[in-house]
């Protein structure tokens, strides 16, 4: 019988000097590649089908690039998945390395969904504009006969209802690569806002879409047999999931007892119920995008939904129902200078979540401020690798972007300042007392977050023990050979056809 072999590539970056960006340990494996492996049949037609995973953040020696070569008559397909702007030179030179050896090779992704990749097209390098289910039986079938599409997915992006798929988790090998035993899990997608900065509507869709419960329940199952200590639930609006209290009960009544985290709108502080039984069910942790406390700056680009008023209010819910609370927060809106960036962090201390993150606002390519920008020629950085919000990539009408990235890391030390972390670790807020694991995870974050900090490193860039290899120049030739460029020119954002116009617009109407 014959065989057709497919290797699932979440691909990492190149820094600043063109080196590419791995670590020894990472923090979040990727959602994307246990996904697409649990859509994998073992057979398509008369292939048998086998399939690996590989994510390039965490792959510190290069004999993984042996597995992208196709041996004789094997037919093998390169699938590089999860691409986002700053990582596509990335994407490229490994489909240009992998059709070099004889493999199949195709690119999907926010950066092919949200953006113009016309130029790349028709190269030898097939793309994918759609959500991996609606088209991966296509493509598998194609890659059986030795030949893919120059596109997939161009006439609709979304499909209306999730099925689900019991997720493949990651072998206890793999673990080793992480600092925690960590799975991501997706049993939701679409956002309902419409935040200028933010593709996830580009890439998810307005509506909320679930699989069903007993799907998710039965993936926190099998990844909680096969070893994982803590679960990582990637949809943006968990609060705005329509079966969350379902899926919590059943988590409760099934003892699970799996740890997660998850992300919320700040909508969530008037929702105290829903916060009391993600506690029971065992969440540790929930990110929110709080951005900004300026609601004039919130309403201009597009995030209406946050009102600064209900921070406070959030920080206490979580404290009261055992939750830590992790702010989100962009520095460098156009309204910005330094003190107004001190003003906000100053505020952030003095509202004390348990962690923050800051981020340099960035128009992310395929985002209407992108388009905005690109327009209005505000957009400065000519290269997508730097597209990836720790560094300044358009014209600041007040900051520079060495002040701008000095702000990031001294945003970092401040925050995460011993004093503040000795005053939580003796804290019993909301009447709870300390336990021994929360003070070494307090003053093991403040260490961590003051040490990337002083390194000048963002500490959400992947892991520990960053290790630079192969340069950019090594791949420069095959990049060239196979789409005849150097770096790829900024793109425009990508047309939503009428279909998908008329398919969106249902998906808001859709009752919730």
């Amino acid at each position: 019988m014959s065989r057709l072999s497919v290797v699932l590539v979440k691909p990492s970056k190149y820094d600043i000097d063109g080196y590419l960006e791995t670590f020894r340990w990472g923090f979040m494996p990727n959602s994307t590649l246990p996904y697409l492996q649990s859509l994998t049949p073992d057979r398509v037609d008369d292939f048998e089908v086998d399939c690996i995973t590989i994510d390039e953040v965490v792959q510190c020696d290069d004999r993984y690039l042996d597995r992208l070569k196709a041996n004789g008559s094997e037919r093998k397909l390169v699938c590089l998945v999860g691409v986002q702007s700053h990582q596509m030179h990335r994407a490229l030179d490994l489909a240009a390395f992998s059709v070099a050896h004889g493999s199949m090779a195709i690119i999907g992704g926010p950066h092919a969904m949200t953006c113009d990749t016309s130029l790349v097209q028709g190269c030898g390098v097939s793309f994918c504009f759609a959500e991996a289910d609606l088209v991966w039986h296509d493509i598998l079938l194609d890659a059986c006969d030795g030949c893919l599409k120059p596109t997939y997915g161009s006439e609709r992006r979304w499909q209306e209802h999730l099925e689900g798929h019991v997720i493949s988790p990651p072998n206890r090998k793999d673990f080793k690569r992480y600092v925690v035993p960590l799975l991501g899990l997706y049993p939701a997608r679409g956002c309902p806002f419409s935040c200028t900065f933010c593709s996830v509507v580009r890439i998810a869709g307005h509506r909320i879409r679930s699989q069903p419960v007993e799907c998710t329940i039965e993936c926190l199952k099998v990844a909680k047999a096969a070893g994982i200590r803590q679960v990582m639930i990637t949809s943006d609006n968990f609060n705005k999931y329509p079966e969350a209290k379902e899926l919590l009960e059943a988590m409760i009544d099934e003892k699970i007892n799996v740890p997660f985290f998850i992300q919320c709108d700040t909508q969530i502080g008037r929702q105290p119920e829903l916060l009391e039984l993600l506690g029971k069910a065992g969440c540790k942790e929930i990110f929110l995008g709080a951005e900004c406390f300026d609601r004039a700056t919130l309403i201009e680009f597009g995030k209406r939904q946050n009102k600064p008023e209900v921070y406070s209010e959030i920080v206490d819910l979580c404290w009261q129902a055992g939750i830590s609370s992790h702010f989100s927060n962009i520095i460098g809106f156009p309204t910005q200078d330094k003190s107004a960036v001190r003003e906000h962090v100053a505020h952030l201390i003095a509202l004390n979540p348990t962690w923050a993150s800051f981020y340099i606002l960035c128009p992310i390519p395929g985002t209407e401020q992108y388009a905005s920008f690109l327009k209005d020629e505000m957009i400065t950085e000519k290269n997508l690798d730097r597209f990836d919000a720790s560094c300044l990539t358009w014209r600041h009408p007040h900051l520079s972007a060495q002040e701008l990235q000095d702000l990031l890391f001294e945003s970092y030390r401040s925050f995460y300042s011993w004093p503040r972390s000795i005053r939580n670790a003796v804290s019993n807020r909301a009447g709870k007392q300390k336990s021994w694991q929360s003070v070494r995870a307090e003053f093991g974050n403040t260490f961590f977050n003051r040490v990337c900090a002083f390194r000048r490193m963002h500490p959400m860039a992947g892991g520990l023990y960053r290790k630079r290899k192969q340069n950019m120049s090594e791949f420069m030739p095959l990049r060239m050979t196979q789409f005849g460029i150097d770096f790829l020119p900024l793109p425009a954002n990508r047309a939503v056809s009428e279909e998908e116009a008329k398919q969106n617009n249902r998906l808001r109407e859709a009752p919730k």
